[in-house]
């Protein structure tokens, strides 16, 4: 059993504890340190976690194998740092840093005290999810065209002005923090890497940060992306993976249902009406559970957590070129 700490319990971070505490996960959180600790005591005690006050105290405990970072988005590398030469392994929720030079020396800190590194890209751990790369990487979409993504939500309506949320150092680029660079890993995990990003945000309902985000994106492959993601509207997920052999569709959120339709393979004279589709659901997998579950695998059984270093890293360099271009209203190249 991997004994951890979860650092930051704010909303996600006890969703994370709540995911796999008491469960067969593998891992068990029984350490815990927030800003706020006040509003996290009760929900500790039911937990079983005992609180400390500050990071330091969470890297002295020699039982504690692992920490789990649900923090603000800006303290991320450092702590990833200190935790790594303290000797635990390091999970950390999206983004994994703001930019690319402090993410290299966050891994660079990871490889040299050969603990593991996870990132809490969850949809990647969704049964439809590995269905759609599976059929992206043998070809039964044929030859891919575009992978589309709308994500919204209403979080950007509701968040006070006193909410690190609410800081555009801790937010750039108006909802790719929050989610927008959930649809941006799926897109890097589906078709490779991405070689160029044009973005445009916008402030249309919120009343202390920018909620609009969108982004047009072009990858090595040749492959288009188009990314749209709201804090302001009402909840909706799509993704969409184009090929020249039909398309999968994955929706809601929560990624429950898998949906293909095929393109006929010769003429058809009602071409602008779809067969029949195939749809598949996969209802109420967890994909908290199996992330952290994936994690405490990667430590205790040796086993390579899914999301490897280099897609990491390529992640951070995307979404930094996204806020760059939100900034500059300019593409932005990707070498």
């Amino acid at each position: 059993m991997l004994h951890a700490a979860i650092v930051g319990l704010g909303r996600w971070g006890q969703a994370l504890v709540s995911a796999v505490q008491g469960k067969d996960a593998g891992i068990a959180f029984t350490l815990g340190q927030t800003r706020s600790r006040a509003k996290a005591e009760e929900f500790c005690r039911d937990k079983g976690i005992r609180l400390v006050d500050d990071f330091d105290a969470v890297l002295a405990d020699k039982t504690i194998g692992a920490v789990v970072l649900a923090t603000p988005h800006s303290q991320h590398d450092d702590q990833i740092i200190r935790a790594a030469r303290a000797g635990k392994h390091v999970f950390v929720e999206k983004p994994f840093a703001l930019t690319r030079k402090s993410a290299v020396a966050a891994l660079d800190a990871i490889a040299m005290a050969g603990v593991v590194c996870g990132i809490g890209y969850n949809r990647r751990f969704h049964p439809n999810m590995a269905e759609l790369k599976a059929r992206v990487a043998d070809g039964r979409l044929g030859a891919i065209g575009s992978c589309t993504c709308e994500y919204t939500v209403t979080a950007g309506l509701f968040t006070p002005r006193e909410n690190w949320r609410s800081d555009p150092h801790e937010t750039p680029a108006a909802a790719m923090t929050a989610i927008g660079v959930h649809p941006m890993d799926a897109m890097i995990g589906l078709l490779g890497r991405v070689s160029e990003v044009h973005c445009i945000t916008a402030r249309r309902a919120a009343p202390f940060a920018d909620d609009t985000t969108s982004v047009l994106l072009k990858f090595a492959s040749g492959a288009t992306g188009l990314l749209f993601a709201s804090l302001a509207s009402a909840a909706n997920f799509r993704l969409t993976v184009y090929g020249s052999k039909g398309f999968v569709e994955l929706s809601p959120a929560t990624l429950d249902e898998f949906r293909f339709v095929a393109a006929p393979d010769k003429p058809n004279a009602n071409w602008n009406v779809a067969p029949p589709a195939e749809v598949k659901s996969a209802p109420s997998f967890d994909t908290l559970n199996a992330e952290l579950t994936a994690f405490a695998a990667a430590v205790t059984a040796n086993k390579p957590f899914p999301i490897p270093h280099d897609e990491i890293l390529h992640g951070v360099e995307v979404f930094e070129a996204i806020v760059s271009s939100a900034a500059s209203g300019a593409i932005v190249k990707i070498s």
